[in-house]
Parts: C-alpha cells; structure tokens; sequence
C-alpha cells in the first residue's frame, strides 16, 4: 500500500489502495476524476486492528485491485462480508469506491451508491459512514454532469452533421471556428504577459474565498480558494483551523511540499502575538498559501467546495504554480475578513 494518512484527529491511518489514481488529462476525462473529491478532506479510514485472517484476505482483495481484476477483488469482498460480518462497514465501503473508480470499466455508479447507502443504514455509528456521505453527494453530482455531457456531445455532433450537410453553412461555421481559435491565442498571450509581471501585493478575501495578485494597484489574475475549516474570525491560536486577517508578506517557499508548492505567510505578525499573548495561548504559525494535497490534484475545481485546511489558503496545482512565479519573497499578503 501507498505511504501513511493522518485523519484529522492526528491517529495514523492506512490509506485505501484506491489513491492510484490516473493522472487528469482532459476536459473530457472529468467524469473519471470527480468521483473522489471529499477523500482529501477526509481520509479514508481503514481499521488497523483487524485480526490476523481478515487483515489477510482484505490484502488478497487490495492486491486484485492493484492488479485491474476489479471483479475479482469485488467477490473477495463478498467473501469477507460472509466470513467477517463485522468488517461489513469496511467492505461496502471499499466496494462502493471500486464500482465508482475510474479506471474500471465496468464501474456502476447505482451499485456503488447501493453500497455506501447500505453501510450508512446497516452501520449508523460506523467511521465510514461521513466518507459515505460525501461520497453519494458527489456520485449524485456526477450522475447529473455525465447527463450534461452526453447533451453537449450529442450537441457537438449536431454541429459536425450541419457541416456535412449543409454547405452553405460551412463558411460561416468556419468563421466561428477562427474567432473561437483568435479568442483561444489572445488568452493565451494574456497568460504570457502575466507570467513576465511580478506581482507586489497578493490581496486574499476570506468571504468570497477570492486570492487576486496585484501589480501597481492592478489587477493582475484571480482564483477561487479553500481555507480553513473554522473560517470565521481571525487566528487566535494553534489548532483552531481559523484562517489569519491582518497584512503579512511572502517569507519563505517549498517547492517539496506535501501539498504540491507552498509559499510561507509570515504568521503571527506582531499584532497577532500580542493578542494571543493576552489569551495566554501560542498564536499557532506554518500558514501556507499551497496547492491539493500531493496525488490529488484531479479534484481540481472541486476542492473550493469545501474549507478543508488547518487555516492554510489552498489553491489547485497549477494555479500555485502559477502564483510562485508571479510573487517573489517579500511580496505583501493582506487577508481580509
């Protein structure tokens, strides 16, 4: 199995051998990337108190996974539920991930929300059961962007049969075709452009989770941010999850994160040290503006959906790559309520 979580109460847990994902490549492979947006937040939970011949045919189904014998694996679970009951928690879980993982073929989206719908109704105190949760949230969710797909295809289509059929249209479905492609360049050189312009001040509004860099009190790009999960109220302390406010600057950088590329704010500011000095407790530090934890960057977009850091400011990979090269050390991070 891959490398060691930690869930958020700090107990070390063993992650799923589904974090194997395929890398994202494509608009069009999104359906396959969704799927598991929440486990970043929530790690998943796998017991490591079994005993000695259940933990050994979970290893038997894990390797049949790890191996694309999907259907395999899923009767080795079914065994397992017949001989350990009271694994079953565990075992819907891992089967409902398994028909909903991307890189099985035959995944079946109904027989995985059957599986997390029956762990949540069958083991209502069970530690899976809020993974189950989110999960059949984003199937639910997926289900209808898959809909929303197929119609934009069939449109597509449409469109490639007018062209065929229809040549008189052609001239002017090509003049459609050139602006959308002069629109495509002059973005692309906006990109450009903004990569030579450092940026002198990064400007992070906590209510409409926007991080926007300025140059000479100009706009430069902006981006949809995660933070932490008590974001209400500036940071008092270490470990309230609270997302510092007040003005701090770039001070240092890690480009091996764990959470991909990280740029270091430089909390507590002196303010910051007085008042929790007055509470009598460590203002807390290490607040990041940083990327998706490392082997989840296809969650993208998803991840603003939820505040899921620890009071960090979270942005997707190729945005905080972006952001590295755009704000140099020293660059000032104002954080607004």
């Amino acid at each position: 199995m891959p490398s060691v979580l930690r869930k958020r109460s700090g107990r070390v847990l063993r992650p799923c051998h589904l974090l194997k994902l395929p890398p994202f490549k494509s608009v069009w492979t999104i359906q396959l990337n969704f799927l598991f947006v929440c486990i970043i937040i929530a790690p998943f939970l796998i017991c490591g108190c079994s005993h000695f011949d259940e933990g050994f045919h979970f290893k038997e189904a894990n390797d049949l996974f790890s191996q694309g014998s999907y259907k395999a694996s899923l009767s080795k679970y079914e065994q397992i539920i017949e001989k350990y009951p009271a694994a079953g928690d565990r075992v819907l879980f891992e089967m409902g991930i398994i028909y909903a993982y991307p890189g099985n073929e035959q995944k079946d989206y109904q027989k995985s929300l059957e599986c997390f719908q029956k762990l949540i109704k069958d083991y209502p105190g069970s530690g899976y059961r809020k993974d189950s949760e989110m999960m059949i949230f984003n199937i639910n969710n997926v289900i209808i962007k898959d809909k929303t797909i197929a119609t934009q295809h069939a449109q597509i289509e449409t469109l490639h049969q007018d062209v065929k059929s229809k040549g008189n249209e052609i001239i002017t479905l090509q003049k459609k075709i050139e602006a959308l492609e002069q629109e495509v360049k002059s973005k692309e050189n906006e990109i450009f452009a903004l990569r030579k312009v450092p940026a002198d001040k990064i400007l992070i509004e906590k209510k409409e989770r926007r991080l926007t860099l300025i140059s000479n009190g100009k706009a430069l790009k902006t981006y949809k941010i995660a933070l932490g999960g008590n974001p209400n109220g500036p940071k008092e302390r270490q470990g309230d999850n609270k997302t510092p406010e007040g003005t701090y600057v770039i001070d240092s950088r890690n480009r091996d994160s764990r959470y991909h590329l990280s740029l270091h704010i430089s909390y507590p500011n002196e303010k910051d040290k007085k008042r929790a000095k007055e509470l009598g407790v460590s203002p807390g530090g290490d607040i990041m503006i940083h990327g998706i934890k490392n082997g989840f960057s296809w969650v993208g977009d998803f991840h603003t959906d939820i505040d899921w850091t620890k009071g960090c400011i979270a942005v997707k990979d190729e945005e905080i790559e972006e952001i590295d090269k755009l704000a140099p050390n020293g660059t000032i991070v104002e954080i607004r309520p």
